[in-house]
């Protein structure tokens, strides 16, 4: 059985719209500074807030990883579905809480680089790998959506 990228753009996109809404930050441009002004105080620091879904979400972001890299590995022509991916959920769920973000990067990340210094060539393993990584994605992404979903 073979699960698509249709399937697991699907998925992906059911967490994101199940996942808390943000309002985006508007960046406004500083007015420049007359040298003889105090510096304005630094802004405040956004409250980081966690969920409890959290744990389930970091290895979300391991998982696709590392399918990212074993997709890669294994197609013709390299594809970016699995990292463009990651990227939307980053930004709609780690709005102004960088702790959080850098926490969902490194777990993609270590999920990309824990395969890469297993697998430098396709090989039959390095399917099955991937199948079942996607397979778990799937699965984590429905469990999110379904307990933590509104």
């Amino acid at each position: 059985m073979t699960f698509g990228p249709t399937i697991i753009r699907l998925t992906v996109t059911t967490l994101l719209l199940a996942t808390a809404t943000f309002a985006a930050a508007q960046k406004k441009a500083a007015p420049p500074q007359d040298k003889t002004q105090t510096q304005a105080p630094a802004p405040a620091v956004v409250e980081e807030k966690p969920t409890p879904y959290d744990q389930r979400l970091i290895r979300l972001a391991e998982v696709l990883g590392s399918v990212h890299y074993l997709r890669n590995l294994c197609v013709k022509e390299p594809e970016d579905v699995w990292r463009r991916s990651m990227q939307e959920l980053i930004d709609k769920e780690t709005v102004n809480e960088e702790k959080r973000r850098e926490r969902m990067t490194a777990a993609f990340n270590r999920g990309y680089r824990t395969f890469a210094s297993v697998y430098t060539t396709c090989t039959q393993p390095a399917i099955v790998a991937e199948q079942r990584y996607r397979a778990e994605g799937a699965t984590l992404a429905s469990e999110i959506v379904a307990r933590f979903g509104n």
